[in-house]
């Protein structure tokens, strides 16, 4: 990996680490419908810029605009819904470490869903770790403490598992159409926004907190968190593969702690950091990535955070 792709794959790793603390901080002002429907509007205009920038174009098929639709809900609306009511009820940090499990979750969905997935000793064994890496994290005997509900932190496990099943349903149904990847998550983002707009009224609704914290937060993570992150993405995904790109997956756990420790001075436990340890190295058995000769599978990868 050149030094400029390190840092983006470093910088990408604190952005997608940073967004649980920006989410933390901007509901606080914001209702969870109405977070996500300013993100994903300030995202589309970041990417949709960028795709008239360079010369793209949205795809006219209306038949392509339904899978991206179906898209849009598992894989930013729904998420973007239940991460928001979810650090509402725990800390950023958690949300951040339970969100580990995704590519866990999406390799389970992959083999159950997918003809060209098999069922390997190794994926039953990593996904059966990580099952239990997830409870050592949440603790589920345990009282509602200071690291938030169970009901919050089940909400993130269920926006991990949207994760996996976009990734999931893109394998299925988009990925042999050829659409670009900035072109595809254009569209996503758009169509995210238009069903964001059309559902918000029937959430409840409040007064914003239009507080100094409220507004960058929400800036930073429509702008760069949900805009130039995928830009970054896809720039790693072109230079360094996909492979490399995915690995991202190991850090954000790590950064997305360290940030919400920092900003937000938020406890840290040793059931989270034993936790994490054994998602991700359930994460790197089932996929592989513990032996000599690195796998050629295709790797899981998180949808952005």
């Amino acid at each position: 990996m050149s030094r400029v792709n390190l840092m983006l794959f470093l910088l990408l790793a604190a952005i997608w680490g940073a967004s649980y603390t920006f989410i933390k901080v901007a509901v606080g002002g914001l209702t969870p419908a109405q977070l996500v429907l300013v993100r994903v509007v300030l995202g589309a205009a970041v990417l949709y810029s960028v795709l008239r920038f360079t010369g793209g174009r949205l795809p006219k098929v209306p038949a392509v605009w339904g899978h991206i639709a179906v898209t849009a809900v598992l894989g930013m609306v729904a998420p973007f819904l239940l991460l928001a009511w979810g650090e509402q009820r725990t800390t950023a940090a958690m949300a951040g470490v339970l969100i580990a499990a995704t590519p866990l979750l999406t390799l389970a969905a992959s083999t159950v869903a997918l003809n060209t997935e098999r069922a390997t000793w190794r994926k039953i064994v990593g996904f059966g770790l990580g099952f239990v890496g997830v409870v050592i994290v949440i603790k589920p005997w345990a009282e509602d403490g200071e690291l938030g509900s169970l009901p919050g932190q089940l909400a993130v496990l269920a926006a991990a598992a949207c994760y996996a099943a976009q990734t999931v349903y893109v394998r299925k149904m988009l990925s042999q159409k050829g659409i670009p990847p900035l072109v595809s998550s254009t569209t996503q983002v758009i169509a995210a926004s238009i069903l964001q707009a059309a559902i918000t009224p029937f959430f409840p609704w409040q007064t914003p907190d239009l507080r100094v914290s409220v507004v960058v937060s929400i800036v930073l993570l429509g702008v760069v968190g949900t805009g130039l992150a995928y830009l970054i993405y896809f720039r790693l995904i072109t230079d360094a593969g996909a492979a490399t790109a995915s690995s991202v997956n190991y850090l954000v756990p790590v950064t997305a702690v360290a940030i919400s420790v920092g900003l937000l001075g938020e406890p840290i436990t040793w059931n989270m950091i034993v936790g994490t340890l054994v998602v991700l190295a359930a994460l790197a058995f089932a996929e592989n990535r513990l032996a000599t000769k690195p796998s050629t599978a295709e790797p899981a990868k998180v949808t952005a955070e």
